[in-house]
């Protein structure tokens, strides 16, 4: 026969055995919402990385823009241009009479420096200013057309030449649509020779009917202490 002593300790552990899975239970749930904060934090940082996607794509939409961006080209002759501009030979030019289609056409300065026109015939445009000329058009038209109107327009410019000759690259002819230095012909020819004498190189250059001679050191101007001669259309560049 079991003592009440022996009775009460068997019941004691049996209800423990009971509460026991009840308690480890709680005891998991409490672990599982502790612990659910914490494993949402790591869910923010795709949304804070998917704002900065678009954003750096919106960073690179300009670059991109620019790239694509077509350079555009500059006409021959600016405006200004076009008043200062001497027309020579080779050149084309374009010659508008308003409400003339007839009288309106295109033209190349022959070697002799004129251009023909309808009604005008022949007439010297070597020398002149597109202003100049379109006025001396004016006054031969009014004698055809009453009140003519006239533009000239250089469509290409091909007098605008200079010659090189002698120890370099490539002897020969180059064409000049602006500004250019003895120095970025010499370049554009490919350079001295090897047996070219660069302190002996001349320009020479027609003013006022006759032929004048423009050293150029070509070592100092390399160095920066000598002047890089502009060139003009015609000079002829010798390389001894």
């Amino acid at each position: 026969m079991f003592s009440r002593y022996q009775v009460k300790g068997f019941a004691s552990g049996f209800m423990f055995s009971l509460l026991l899975p009840v308690l480890q239970a709680e005891t998991s749930e409490r672990a599982h919402v502790d612990y659910a904060p914490q494993s949402a934090q790591p869910s923010t940082s795709p949304a804070q990385g998917s704002d900065k996607t678009p954003r750096g794509r919106d960073d690179k939409q300009p670059t991109e823009k620019g790239a694509k961006a077509d350079a555009t080209s500059p006409s021959v002759l600016t405006p200004e241009q076009r008043l200062t501009y001497i027309i020579g030979v080779e050149d084309e030019l374009q010659i508008s009479v308003w409400r003339e289609p007839e009288l309106s056409t295109t033209v190349v300065v022959r070697p002799d420096g004129m251009i023909t026109l309808p009604l005008v015939n022949d007439v010297k445009a070597v020398g002149l200013k597109t202003e100049e000329l379109q006025n001396l058009l004016i006054e031969k038209l009014k004698n055809f057309v009453n009140e003519p109107q006239v533009t000239v327009i250089v469509r290409s410019i091909r007098s605008r030449k200079v010659n090189l000759v002698g120890e370099v690259g490539h002897q020969g002819t180059y064409p000049i649509n602006g500004d250019m230095t003895v120095l970025e012909l010499l370049a554009a020819a490919g350079g001295l020779g090897t047996f070219a004498k660069a302190d002996s190189i001349y320009i020479l250059r027609e003013e006022n009917g006759k032929k004048i001679r423009i050293p150029f050191h070509y070592k100092k101007a390399v160095a920066g202490k000598s002047e890089n001669v502009v060139l003009q259309p015609g000079d002829l560049v010798v390389v001894p």
